[in-house]
């Protein structure tokens, strides 16, 4: 191999690893400034890896689901207020059933079932009638924002106190229901068919159906579970807070998309894993946790995910250049 192709490699092997890199340098940089400054662990501090966790784990929910579609070359902008409608729908339903473990788990499946309906609404509209995937989960998106708030009752909160509820939005629960989710869905992705079809639809639709995939069902099941994602966000949401908001995932959704971009995933489609999703809403919660542990105006997070997210953009269309060149 000659030297070009050495420094091509070199290149696209930094391109590949540059989130885990960017993670690294983060959790660096706020343990000195913790060191030196607080005098404190900024890393090795339990309260504050529960934390980054918890804040990491509702948008990860959420961009678990989004990881596939956007491998598929789509974007679905309705999951934060497929989100806010579970959390309003699980408190409600819970109001209704009791305090019983069987009245939780009814309304969990009640509430997944609602929200599954816009998820295949948002399917059927993109898959078989070629609407556009961001117009068609964007008119989902004032849908379900709406149906929220109709079910909150003239758009308010819905407080809700179940020992159970309480229970999943305890502590590392969540944490823990939201890594084994992650497992499962990593395993989905990259060791099942279903996976492989993910892929090949969204690296040439057209080869994937002469291929013999059924990309119209398939690309239906793949919005149906992003919208199943945002709705146990939307369980977990209402579990942690004892109450449900028709707005709980609104500031969610472009977190959601942000940790795709950021964890790898190409937005013209065809690649990405979950894996890099976590790394991906990993990056977003240090960053948001660590500007407020150094005592930074909370609106700087808005500006340091925004120039991150650029900077993934950027780095994804180098990739594609240098994809063509090799």
């Amino acid at each position: 191999m000659d030297e070009s192709g050495k420094r091509m490699d070199r290149l696209a092997l930094i391109t590949k690893v540059w989130p885990w890199l960017f993670l690294a340098v983060l959790l660096v940089f706020f343990e000195v400034w913790a060191q030196i400054v607080a005098r404190r662990s900024f890393v090795f501090n339990l309260y504050n890896a529960q934390s980054i966790l918890l804040a990491a784990s509702a948008p990860l929910l959420l961009a678990i689901g989004q990881t596939f579609v956007i491998i598929t070359a789509g974007i679905d902008l309705s999951v934060g207020f497929v989100m806010g409608l579970s959390a309003v729908c699980v408190a409600q339903f819970t109001l209704l059933g009791g305090q019983s473990v069987a009245s939780l788990l009814l309304a969990s499946f009640g509430t997944m079932l609602v929200c599954l309906i816009p998820g295949y609404v948002n399917g059927v509209l993109i898959s078989r009638m070629g609407v556009p995937a961001f117009i068609g989960t964007l008119g989902m998106y004032g849908v379900a924002r709406g149906a929220g708030f109709l079910a909150a009752g003239s758009g308010m909160t819905v407080s809700v106190n179940h020992v159970g509820l309480a229970w999943l939005g305890t502590g590392w629960v969540p944490i823990i229901l939201t890594g084994i989710l992650l497992l499962i869905m990593h395993f989905v992705l990259s060791k099942t068919r279903f996976g492989q079809y993910t892929y090949a639809i969204g690296g040439n639709l057209q080869s994937a159906a002469r291929a013999g995939i059924n990309v119209k069902r398939h690309l239906t099941i793949v919005y149906m579970l992003a919208a199943l994602f945002a709705a146990i966000g939307g369980i977990v949401y209402t579990a942690r807070f004892a109450a449900g908001a028709a707005n709980a995932g609104e500031s969610m959704l472009l977190d959601s998309i942000a940790a795709v971009v950021i964890g790898g995933a190409s937005l013209f489609g065809g690649t990405g894993n979950v894996i890099g999703t976590l790394i991906g809403s990993l990056i977003i919660a240090v960053i948001q946790f660590g500007l407020i542990f150094i005592d930074v105006n909370a609106f700087w997070q808005f500006i340091a995910v925004g120039v991150v997210i650029i900077l993934s953009v950027l780095i994804d269309q180098y990739k594609e250049r240098l994809g063509r060149e090799g």
